[in-house]
């Protein structure tokens, strides 16, 4: 049985098709991210997972409970990190964690989310004294708070500096340690690389893509690009016939060729350079990214 099972779901507001009929199954104990710009209806979708907002049509399920007919027992099991947290400013960390605690018949003990989330030197700091990134660990240590079997977290590294994210980052990874699925929506195409499993692409409201990302690299973009320079240039003819070069663009001595064996082709442009008596320098290989599977796909850039 799935983590999670979605089928057909859909959400609109007015004329605007937030999710527009996707289907997913998440597996048990994996970090599964849904990767798109805003606006792309992740949120949207997690809501409706989280029970928080009511689908136009479709069906979910969360270990086999259907989230409208059983919103409750769901809630139990899950743990939600929202996009933005509103906190009682005035209350120190550890008397929100007690708060959060008091709504739920079973909750993990309080120094222990103090030490997930790095927090214990923090613990009677009042919340509106802590910094953007801690107050991201506070969020996610009351995601946690009643111990759930998955956790929700919905852009949870928005607006953090890069140390902090990174902080974040391996939170998320000890959660699965733990053998809990994790859900995240971003908009960081390094942050899904980087994390997780499984990777949906969303983009106005549907699905466009689904897999690790190594599966959506290779299936969409399996070419990588080299950049180089020749002194004295060569011809193009003479790049073109390089092993495995699928297209060359050239200016001026600077040359930048798709491959999709770049080791083999690298090869062939040291020993091609020594033939022409030319030097090769400034290489750069650069292999295909899921920013690049998202500019195939849409024709653009992901835009934050």
């Amino acid at each position: 049985m799935p983590a999670i099972s979605i089928v057909d779901l859909r959400k609109s507001y007015g004329d605007v098709k937030a999710v527009d009929g996707i289907s997913l199954e998440i597996e048990e104990r994996e970090i599964f991210g849904i990767l798109g710009p805003n606006g792309a209806g992740k949120t949207t979708t997690l809501e409706m997972v989280e029970t928080l907002r009511e689908p136009d049509s479709g069906r979910i399920t969360v270990v086999g409970l259907d989230v409208q007919a059983e919103a409750r027992a769901v809630k139990e099991m899950i743990g939600v990190q929202l996009q933005t947290t509103v906190f009682f400013d005035q209350l120190t960390v550890r008397e929100t964690i007690d708060l959060f605690g008091a709504f739920y018949p079973r909750t993990l003990p309080v120094a222990d989310l103090l030490k997930l989330a790095e927090l214990g030197e923090k613990a009677d700091s009042r919340v509106n004294e802590l910094s953007g990134g801690q107050q991201k660990r506070l969020s996610i240590a009351l995601a946690l708070v009643n111990d759930p079997r998955m956790v929700f977290l919905d852009e949870p590294t928005t607006g953090l500096d890069p140390q902090a994210r990174r902080r974040i980052w391996e939170i998320i990874r000890h959660l699965r340690d733990q053998d809990k699925t994790v859900v995240i929506t971003t908009h960081y195409i390094e942050e899904a690389e980087s994390l997780c499993d499984r990777v949906a692409i969303m983009d106005h409201g549907g699905i466009i893509a689904l897999g690790t990302p190594r599966e959506l690299v290779n299936e969409h973009v399996s070419e990588s690009v080299i950049s180089f320079r020749l002194t004295p240039p060569v011809g193009e003819e003479v790049v073109r016939e390089l092993h495995g070069v699928t297209s060359v663009q050239a200016d001026n001595g600077d040359y930048r060729v798709t491959t999709p064996v770049p080791q083999e082709t690298l090869i062939g442009i040291v020993a091609m350079a020594y033939e022409q008596g030319a030097e090769a320098d400034d290489i750069n290989m650069k292999k295909a990214t899921l920013e690049d599977v998202f500019l195939k796909l849409t024709g653009r850039r992901i835009r934050s």
